[in-house]
């Protein structure tokens, strides 16, 4: 057993000191390949508005895909059943709304920051007010998001708190600083391969386990968790068909519509069609 456990911390280290090392990779290459002398703020915030559909797109999902999400919402479709998938279509409503109302708004004006539009419109203090809000809100939202992944690799394998903290904090921002806006799409990608890839890893080795497919539908049925068919209305339940569809749209807007790490990376796409899909 000791032996065992000791195999399977080494991989564990081995695998986050690899993802680490790759990240910090994808920034130092977009360094070099952007060089210092013609540099410019637009190349380090935008990417030089060049970037294609696919790894923006990409760098979406993975955004806001953090350990949190990882582990809650597995655990809220296990407990509460199959309705959760409705928050898909809440998504793909946000995803209409963003790309039709939002986003030509955005990538039109040329801008850089959601808040230099709150300046244009609403001027200096709206925009001030703005930046506050942002930057409080992001970090609460980054010191939980750090944390979790942290914590994880503490009880799985015994890595210090503290050092699994730093080191993702400190590699996260020296390949942002280094590489700019095409170093942080560029290595979402990357990031979310592996995370998708190890999710359908899990999903099918966890259904061969239990024996199949048909065995795993038994189980949920059994369980009263396929459960579509919840369209009530009242406001004290916790999941219905309104609530994660409508509601579901009007969180993910206020994250995928207007917040500065969405939007930012939907401006870096060359043309505004590209930003759109």
């Amino acid at each position: 057993m000791e032996e065992q456990s000791a195999g399977f911390a080494l991989a564990d280290f081995a695998v986050f000191a690899a993802m680490l090392s790759v990240s910090m990779g994808i920034g130092l290459f977009q360094a070099l390949k952007r060089g210092s002398g013609e540099a410019t703020a637009d190349d380090f915030f935008t990417g030089g508005r060049s970037m294609p559909a696919v790894p923006v797109g990409l760098s979406l999902c993975a955004s806001f895909m953090s350990a949190v999400q990882v582990l809650g919402v597995p655990a809220e479709a296990s407990r509460y059943g199959f309705k959760f998938l409705y928050m898909c279509l809440g998504q793909s409503i946000n995803s209409v709304l963003t790309a039709y109302l939002f986003l030509p708004v955005f990538f039109r004006l040329g801008i850089i920051s959601t808040n230099q539009y709150l300046k244009m419109r609403f001027g200096r203090g709206m925009q001030l007010l703005g930046s506050v809000q942002f930057l409080v809100a992001t970090l609460l939202y980054t010191g939980i998001v750090i944390y979790a992944p942290a914590l994880i690799l503490n009880q799985a394998t015994g890595l210090n708190l503290w050092v699994s903290l730093f080191s993702t904090g400190i590699i996260c921002t020296l390949y942002t600083t280094m590489g700019g806006m095409k170093a942080v799409i560029w290595t979402d990608v990357f990031q979310i391969i592996v995370m998708l890839a190890g999710l359908i890893a899990m999903f099918i080795h966890g259904t061969v386990l239990v024996g199949g497919p048909s065995v795993v539908m038994e189980i949920a049925k059994n369980g009263s968790r396929i459960n579509f068919d919840d369209f009530s209305i009242d406001p004290r339940q916790r999941y219905s068909f309104w609530s994660l569809s409508v509601g579901g749209a009007m969180v993910w807007l206020s994250m995928y519509g207007v917040n500065q790490t969405q939007v930012q990376r939907y401006i870096s796409c060359r043309s505004e069609k590209d930003a759109q899909w």
